[in-house]
Order: structure tokens, then C-alpha cells, then sequence
């Protein structure tokens, strides 16, 4: 099982939002600590909570998680004992902290098969920093085997020397760790229980400690401010480019492109720089993104192209051009070979095969088919003042510039538009529609009118 702590108040982030509410790369800190929990096999997590407890309880309810409360902070220790009853004599216990959201799969992996190796009774992340001042040091006796942890502040001048520090990531078995929570004191000058004083019981009961040493010390980050929760940011995205990278999409400038966790984009597809790629959204093959490109929660196929433009909660079939400064809102489903130009905006609307949105229309609560053409300055009119009604354009339709279809409406297969058209009434296959008054002119009325200069 795993135990995430995750009461604290994080006052140093100055906020109303609990701290590990707070977001890396478009996750919240601890939704980052449950996945990492996950990934290597927890599948009883119960997550300590306190400070702003019910809002962390609503982010975290539809992942599964158990709570335990801490309603007063009286230490990482009294933290712990809260999900004691909640610990099973015969499992292994991991102990993690909700505020660090870099922590890899691959080092708690490496934790639990240490202990589990040396049969330990329990077993704690270290690491090697070049400056440790105000971390708790390692000390470890002449079988490498953990002694305890002494804190800083309680640290002689040559414990002080050494760099191994402790950033409390630990793993116990469960009865010996209950068995310890149980016997924590808090006699000391901050009157608080130490989850590092675990260590020390668990010697003195006469099992070992091991520590498993982890190179990459920025795993280790906790996020204590809003300095702190950017540098997590930084750490996260060079991580996640990296990856994108190294698996064969072409990022242009990384320094100018933000993709979260959670974004799958397939080969050869380049990204340019002043993109935005958040959410779930997956992007296949050969694709080309942006420049400034912001697409959230939106599935593209191959070979798209999309430029200067916004995608929300859609999706693009593949050989689709879109933008540039094209807007498509969510539930948008664009097909195969599409056209969506400039300044087209698109709202809960499907547009089929082979059909052009070239620019400057609005297409809203509608469905057009194959082969269809949609002229400059287009609009659905779907709104009446009380409901959203839908327009249907059929395969090979022909709408002209500047017209306006009030929905509900149906424009039939092979049916014409004419250019300035409002039309009100369905239009009969491979008919043309003409909704314009007859154009007058009148000699004379300039001068009539006294308008020469």
C-alpha cells in the first residue's frame, strides 16, 4: 500500500488553494504522487489529509483513494499514525510525500526491491546534494545499512559534512511500522512525532534499515512556494520534451513549447514554436503543429496540419488542415481532407470528407457532409433567444458568401445557396436557393440627393 501525506497548509505558497492543489505540467501535485504510486503497483493508497481537507478529497474521490484526517498538524509521524488502523499487518507500507511530483517509477521500484531483497524491515530514498544545510543526514554504519537520521539543526560539525540526505520517501512493513507509530514520542522542543524517529525504534527492536540511493536529486523536490513549484514546472517540461523527442517528434524551440504529462504525439510530427499542448490530446504521425498552436483534449490523426490556432475537447481526421487563427470548441469532429480556414469558428459540429471551411465563417450546432463548400462570411444561425437548433448541409452542397441558414434548417445533396441568402426553409436536392431582394437601381439619385462633391 502507499500513504500519501498531504495535510499540510503550504503556507509559503500564500494561497487560498491547499498546496498540493496547486499544478505541474496541467496535473495537480499530488495527482502526480498517485500516479508514481500506481505505475509501480499500489493499488491501496490512502492519502493523510487536513488543511483544505474536502477539496483535496473531491480532486482525488474518482481515483479510488482512501483518506485518513489529520485534523491537528502535530508532525509528519502523528500524519502517519492517522491511517495506522488502516495498515495490514502482512503488507509493505510506502510512505510518500503529496508535494513532490517529480518522483520516478524506476526509484520507488528500486526502494521496495531493496527491502525486500535484504529483507530489510524497512528501507528510505536517499540522495547526494552539494549543499545539504537544513537537510536531515544519513548516517549509515559499516554495512551500509541505515543507522538513523539526525537532523541539521541537531547535526555535530563532522555529521554536517556528510551530503546523503533524507527526502522522506520511505517503505516499511506494515507490522513493524504500526508497532513503531505506536511507540513515537513527542519529546522534543517542537512537541511534535518525528516519522523520522521510526528509524530509530525499528533498530532498537533489533531489525536493519537499508537506504537506496537515487542520483538524480531533483527527483526529490518538494514544492514549499511558488519558486519552488516553477522550478518543478522546468524540471517537469525539459523531461517531457525530452521523452517527446527521443521517441522522434522534431520539437523547434523547447524553451518556447509547453506539453503536459499527459499528451501522446506520434513520429515525425514537428511541433513550432508558441505551441500549447495540454490535457489528454493525442497527435498522430507526420503532423505539423503550430507555430502557436493551443490544443486541448483533442485527437488529430496523421499528417494534419494546424496553425495558429485553438482546438478544444475535439477531433481532427487525418490529412485535415487547420487554421491559420481557426477556433474549433469542443465537440467539433472534423473528418478526412478538410479544410477549416482563417478565422472559422466551429462549436459542437461535425464537417465530413473532403468539405472546405476556406474563412471567415461560423459553423455552430451543425453537420455537413462530404464534398460540401462553405463560403466566406457563413453563419449558422443556431441560437432563437431560448434553444440551440442544428443545420444540416448534405454531400455536396454548395453554400455562397454571406449567407445566413436559420436553424433548424436542411440544405439536401447537390442543392445551391446563392451568395447573400438568408434562408429559412429547407432547400430540395440539387435546387437553388435565392433569399436576396431584387437588386434596384436608380439613375439619377446621387445627384438628386445633392451627394457630389
Amino acid at each position: 500500500m502507499s500513504i500519501i501525506m498531504a495535510a499540510g497548509a503550504g503556507t509559503r505558497m500564500k494561497s487560498k488553494l491547499p498546496k498540493v492543489l496547486h499544478k505541474v505540467c496541467g496535473q495537480t501535485l499530488v495527482d502526480h504522487v498517485v500516479d508514481v504510486a500506481e505505475e509501480i503497483g499500489c493499488k491501496h493508497i490512502v492519502t493523510i489529509v487536513g488543511h483544505g481537507r474536502e477539496a483535496v478529497q473531491e480532486q482525488l474521490k474518482p481515483r479510488g483513494t482512501g483518506f485518513a484526517v489529520q485534523a491537528e498538524q502535530l508532525g509528519t509521524g502523528h500524519a502517519v499514525q492517522m491511517a495506522a488502523d488502516q495498515i495490514n499487518d502482512d503488507e509493505n507500507v510506502l510512505i510518500l510525500s503529496g508535494d513532490t511530483p517529480l518522483l520516478e517509477p524506476g526509484s520507488l521500484k528500486g526502494l521496495v526491491d531493496l527491502m525486500l531483497e535484504k529483507d530489510f524491515a524497512g528501507a528510505l530514498l536517499t540522495t547526494h546534494v552539494e549543499d545539504p544545510t537544513g537537510y536531515g543526514r544519513i548516517l549509515r554504519d559499516e554495512n551500509n545499512e541505515v543507522l538513523g537520521i539526525v537532523e541539521h539543526k541537531d547535526a555535530s560539525e563532522e555529521q554536517r559534512l556528510i551530503n546523503e540526505i533524507n527526502p522522506a520517501v520511505y517503505c516499511f512493513k506494515g507490522s513493524i511500522l504500526k508497532k513503531a507509530l505506536g511507540d513515537l514520542s513527542n519529546d522534543n522542543v517542537q512537541g511534535e512525532y518525528y516519522l523520522t524517529d521510526v528509524i530509530g525504534l525499528i533498530r532498537g527492536y533489533g531489525h536493519s534499515i537499508g537506504g537506496y540511493a537515487v542520483e538524480d536529486a531533483s527527483q526529490m523536490l518538494g514544492v514549499n512556494s511558488r519558486v519552488q513549484l516553477h522550478e518543478a514546472e522546468r524540471i517537469m517540461q525539459d523531461r517531457i520534451l525530452n521523452k517527446h523527442m527521443v521517441e522522434g517528434v522534431t520539437i523547434i524551440n523547447a524553451n518556447n513549447t509547453y506539453i503536459e504529462k499527459k499528451v501522446k504525439i506520434g513520429q515525425d510530427t514537428i511541433v513550432y514554436p508558441g505551441s500549447f499542448l495540454t490535457g489528454t490530446t493525442e497527435i498522430g504521425e507526420d503532423c505539423l503543429i503550430g507555430p502557436d498552436a493551443r490544443i486541448e483534449n483533442t485527437s488529430i490523426a496523421d499528417r494534419v496540419e494546424v496553425r495558429s490556432s485553438t482546438l478544444l475537447e475535439s477531433s481532427v481526421d487525418s490529412d485535415t488542415n487547420i487554421g491559420p487563427y481557426a477556433y474549433l470548441r469542443p465537440k467539433s469532429q472534423i473528418g478526412k481532407h478538410v479544410k477549416v480556414g482563417d478565422f472559422v469558428e466551429v462549436k459542437n459540429s461535425t464537417i465530413g470528407d473532403n468539405s472546405k471551411v476556406s474563412h471567415l465563417a461560423y459553423i455552430g450546432d451543425g453537420d455537413i457532409g462530404q464534398n460540401v463548400n462553405i463560403g466566406c462570411g457563413v453563419v449558422f444561425v443556431n441560437y432563437d433567444g431560448k434553444n440551440k437548433n442544428r443545420t444540416t448541409v448534405k454531400d455536396g452542397a454548395f453554400v455562397g458568401c454571406n449567407a445566413n441558414l436559420v436553424a433548424p434548417v436542411t440544405v439536401e445533396e447537390g442543392a445551391y445557396v446563392a451568395a447573400g441568402s438568408t434562408i429559412t426553409e429547407n432547400v430540395e436536392e440539387k435546387s437553388l436557393a435565392v433569399a436576396r431582394a431584387r437588386q434596384v437601381n436608380k439613375p439619377g439619385w446621387v445627384k438628386q440627393k445633392n451627394l457630389l462633391k
